[in-house]
């Protein structure tokens, strides 16, 4: 796995390229800016690419804009993106294009080096990693009118580890029911929020960025 990682703190920096080499990953390029990421990008064409929320110059969202702009460049690119504070309309604006291969983690969540290299293995894979917290914000600022409201409080559980980048045997283990129920639990969240089986879209991303944009 090849991996390009963009971060203005340079322990942080460091310590992820120590980390993820240690763990026989092949880490291509550091950068701390998203004009160099973006050459790294283009010069390496990573398979992953992992990017602070917040980088120069302003700190605000220069790495979600270039985290879109580099999955322009490279549909393929897997982005892990971190952040240091809980920012649901981020995470939305990223999974806008579509949920695959994407990842938005607190950078606490670095600290937890399992975790972290779970969600990364799975964002690498074709997945979704969303933290919890981040899910967990979302679910408590719900909006009453959304039609996530018509949802059964374990429907909702089911479709908050859909957006954490479950699948339904992880979501199974981790509600301690069967496979089967969890299938039954998605197709009512599908029937409930109008997703009727289509070509076109996948109904499982559908639910989940549906699920983002309510808390918005």
């Amino acid at each position: 796995m090849r991996i390009v990682i963009a971060e203005d703190d340079p322990l942080l920096r460091e310590g992820l390229a120590l980390l993820l080499r240690a763990e026989g990953l092949d880490v291509v390029a550091t950068t701390d800016s998203p004009e160099p990421f973006l050459e790294a990008v283009d010069k390496h064409e990573p398979d992953v690419a992992i990017v602070d929320v917040r980088m120069p110059p302003t700190h605000t969202d220069e790495g979600i804009v270039a985290a879109v702009e580099a999955r322009r460049r490279q549909p393929e690119l897997a982005v892990l993106v971190l952040s240091a504070y809980v920012e649901q309309a981020f995470a939305t604006d990223l999974l806008a294009g579509g949920a695959a291969k994407l990842g938005y983690l607190l950078k606490e969540r670095v600290g937890r080096v399992e975790e972290f290299l779970v969600a990364l293995h799975r964002v690498a894979d074709g997945g979704t990693a969303i933290d919890p917290e981040v899910v967990g914000l979302l679910l408590a600022r719900q909006r009453p009118e959304s039609s996530l409201a018509r949802l059964s409080p374990r429907e909702r559980d089911v479709l908050a580890l859909m957006a954490e980048g479950l699948g339904n045997t992880a979501i199974a283990e981790k509600l301690v029911v069967t496979e089967g129920a969890v299938h039954k639990h998605i197709r009512s969240i599908f029937a409930k929020l109008d997703l009727p089986p289509d070509d076109r879209a996948d109904r499982r991303v559908t639910a989940v960025l549906r699920y983002l944009e309510a808390a918005r």
